[in-house]
């Protein structure tokens, strides 16, 4: 079978997840950039298959008896660039900024152009670079940008300040379900906490806007988010990132999802090779050789845990 842009029969999908876990699908496609990404969406649901996006692979279990059908896989589409030359909103309207040489100083224009299959800590490192203040907080965070703004990718501060993906979003291009390229505005994209809200629509790419500040002040501020998060997160380890979503502060009387499942007794918790890290509530690793039924049979037992003691369904 023909398709456009790199493919693979029988592809394992394992070592694309960060948990390590999952069997393979039928036909893995790798599109380059996003017209060949528009092109294999539009070819798949000609035939009829309605494709999966696998971006980084965090986030996400997949079963071990393998999908059918047709996977789209980002990875390829690594590709992070400043705009050609200052544009206004309406020269946005016709195109994202073109990927070619951009002005000398970083400060007169602070956008990036990034595609979707950019890994969000390759991101980091490059605004860092640039002195671009705006992602510093997601500086230890996995997967890429795709799926970083198709779920709103984020966390909260200790004084529960919430800082997600959309706050550096400028423009969004997105393959809809026609197949057609549109560019999605900020002020027409309306992001949820943990949801982009983009229904089946594809990311290809987005513009993120920054602050200019001074690099070192930039690289600092990574520096001491990302201690605080190794300090109390398994970020070594094999995991798909956080489980569940933290439920509303007047549900869990201010509780976050990890604090819940630690007071049910959920930390250290396994099934098969996966189990709840000592280290925080709301991680689950494979500690080697975890199955996709081990996580999903812990993750229900977990939940059983907090809702039998608190009344509270993780979502």
């Amino acid at each position: 079978m023909q398709w456009p842009g790199a493919s693979l029969p029988a592809a394992s999908l394992k070592a694309r997840t960060t948990i390590r876990v999952g069997g393979p699908v039928e036909w893995l496609l790798e599109p380059a950039d996003p017209e060949q990404l528009r092109e294999a969406l539009g070819v798949a649901r000609e035939r009829g298959l309605e494709p999966r996006i696998l971006g980084g692979g965090a986030n996400v279990v997949i079963d071990d008896r393998g999908l059918e059908g047709v996977v789209v896989t980002t990875d390829r589409m690594d590709r992070i660039f400043r705009p050609l030359e200052l544009s206004t909103e309406a020269a946005l309207d016709e195109e994202l900024p073109s990927p070619q040489v951009a002005p000398a100083d970083p400060a007169l224009d602070p956008r990036l152009v990034v595609w979707a299959g950019a890994p969000l800590p390759k991101l980091c490192r490059a605004a860092r670079d640039l002195g671009y203040s705006g992602l510093e907080k997601l500086a230890g965070v996995p997967g890429q940008l795709g799926g970083g703004i198709a779920m709103n990718a984020g966390g909260k501060d200790p004084d529960g300040t919430l800082w997600q993906m959309s706050d550096v979003v400028e423009r969004i291009r997105v393959v809809d379900e026609s197949g057609a390229f549109r560019d999605v505005a900020r002020d027409e994209w309306e992001p949820a906490y943990r949801d982009g809200r983009l229904g089946r629509a594809v990311v290809a790419g987005a513009v993120l806007r920054f602050e200019p500040r001074n690099k070192l002040d930039v690289q600092d501020a990574a520096r001491e988010y990302l201690r605080r998060k190794n300090a109390v997160q398994p970020v070594t380890e094999w995991s798909a990132g956080c489980v569940w979503k933290n439920p509303p502060p007047e549900a869990s009387e201010g509780r976050t999802a990890g604090q819940l499942v630690d007071q049910a007794g959920g930390k250290g918790r396994t099934r098969g090779d996966a189990i709840i890290s000592e280290r925080h509530g709301n991680v689950l690793v494979n500690r080697g050789a975890a199955t996709a039924d081990d996580v999903f049979g812990l993750i229900d037992e977990v939940e059983s845990l907090v809702a039998d003691r608190f009344g509270i369904a993780l979502e």
